[in-house]
């Protein structure tokens, strides 16, 4: 068993920010055990002691999952003494367990998965288990029906194997190209290495999903939240 304060353990249980939580606790909207508690220190037993919000039984989380959209600028790691980091935009008092599932580069934008639970990034991050991650690229040079084959094909860039297959698709073509393309991989810079191999420039790249979980239409650079229960599930 394990003591905790009582504000910790909401806002880990996503009651909301340790502010947030200290306000309900004194406003008199919890309860441990049935009895209403006005001090956000107050220590709880974990497992053990039922504590509710506004009478929901708030859980404890022993995983945190974040959705980020990751803005251009920012590094794909934990800690680094010149860039800001995507954990630098997640609010947690877990930060410190916090890891981004895979990487995306410093001037790539778009979904990133943010968690503390290894497992299920072993799973999404593995080849083996062929999990799609969707990209919207804008592409320096007329982007054709042969690159889509080539990607298909899989290609060589410079690895010890070729890609896997990926799946490229056009949506606008000229002088500046626009493009959607799945892979199942995430070697060093993978898509625009790709398009190196057929003559092109990545322009601009934005990650737009990752198996289930996209982008949240709503969200913009910067943002991030808590999964939902359905995006968990899912997941």
């Amino acid at each position: 068993m394990e003591k905790m304060r009582l504000d910790k353990y909401l806002a880990n249980g996503g009651a909301g920010s340790r502010t947030d939580v200290k306000n309900a606790v004194r406003k008199g909207r919890v309860t441990v055990n049935g009895e209403t508690i006005r001090q956000p220190e107050r220590k709880i037993m974990i497992p053990g002691d039922i504590v509710c919000l506004d009478q929901k039984p708030i859980l404890y989380e022993t995983y945190e999952y974040h959705l980020l959209y990751k803005p251009a600028g920012c590094v794909s790691a934990t800690r680094d003494e010149v860039h800001k980091t995507v954990l630098d935009y997640v609010s947690s008092d877990r930060r410190s367990e916090l890891f981004p599932v895979g990487r995306l580069d410093k001037d790539t934008e778009g979904l990133l998965l943010i968690t503390n639970d290894g497992e299920l990034a072993h799973r999404l991050l593995s080849p083996a288990h062929h999990v799609d991650k969707t990209y919207y690229a804008r592409i320096k040079g007329h982007v054709t029906e042969e690159d889509i084959v080539r990607f298909q094909e899989g290609m060589d860039i410079g690895e010890e194997k070729p890609t896997l297959p990926a799946r490229l698709t056009i949506l606008s073509e000229g002088d500046i190209s626009e493009i959607e393309v799945t892979i199942q991989e995430g070697k060093f810079h993978q898509v625009k290495r790709m398009f190196q191999a057929v003559g092109k420039e990545v322009l601009y790249l934005k990650r737009l999903s990752m198996g289930s979980l996209t982008l949240d239409p709503s969200m913009k650079p910067g943002d991030c939240r808590r999964l939902t229960e359905d995006e968990l599930r899912n997941l």
